[in-house]
C-alpha cells in the first residue's frame, strides 16, 4: 500500500501576512495554482487562484452596464478616464490585501500515514486540487492530484 508520505512534496508556502501581489509572484515563479498559508510552522489556511480572483474582483458591482444619455456622451471621455483611474486604484489596493483576508480558513488536510486512495477520495469529494499534509498542527508536506496520479501509474 502506498501512503501520502511516499508521494508528498515539500510545500511552497505563503505567510498569512504576505500580500496578494507576493502570492501571485510566488504562484508564477513556482508554476503552482495554490499554496498552504502558515503562521510559523502552523497551517492556518490555503490560498488558491480562485481565492485571488475573488479578492481582485470584489469591486465589480461598481462597473455595471448603463446606457448613456446624450449629455453623458459629451462627458464620456472624461468619465471613462476617471473610471479607469479608479479601477487602477482598486487593483493596487486589492494587490495589497493580506493573504489571510483572502485565504480559505477551513482546510481539508491529511496525515502522512493516509493511504493515497483515501487522499484521492478526499480530493474528489471536496473538489480540491491539493491536500496539505499535517502532523498535529504543523505543516509537513503537500500532495496534489498530479502526485496521486503519478503514484497510481
Amino acid at each position: 500500500m502506498i501512503f501520502v508520505k511516499d508521494v508528498m512534496k515539500r510545500p511552497i508556502t505563503l505567510n498569512k501576512d504576505d500580500n496578494i501581489e507576493k502570492a501571485i509572484s510566488t504562484f508564477r515563479e513556482n508554476k503552482i495554482s495554490g499554496a498552504p498559508v502558515v503562521e510559523g510552522e502552523k497551517l492556518v489556511g490555503i490560498l488558491s487562484e480562485s481565492d485571488i480572483i475573488k479578492a481582485l474582483t470584489s469591486h465589480d458591482d461598481r462597473f455595471s452596464l448603463v446606457l448613456p444619455s446624450p449629455f453623458d456622451l459629451i462627458e464620456l471621455p472624461l468619465k471613462t478616464a476617471i473610471k479607469i483611474e479608479e479601477f487602477k486604484g482598486d487593483m493596487e489596493n486589492a494587490l495589497k490585501t493580506e493573504v489571510f483576508e483572502a485565504m480559505t480558513e477551513k482546510v481539508v488536510s491529511v496525515s502522512s500515514e493516509t493511504p493515497i486512495t483515501n487522499a484521492a477520495e478526499i480530493m474528489v469529494k471536496n473538489k480540491i486540487k491539493r491536500l496539505p499534509v499535517v502532523e498535529g498542527e504543523k505543516l509537513a508536506g503537500i500532495v496534489t492530484r498530479g502526485d496521486l496520479i503519478e503514484a497510481m501509474i
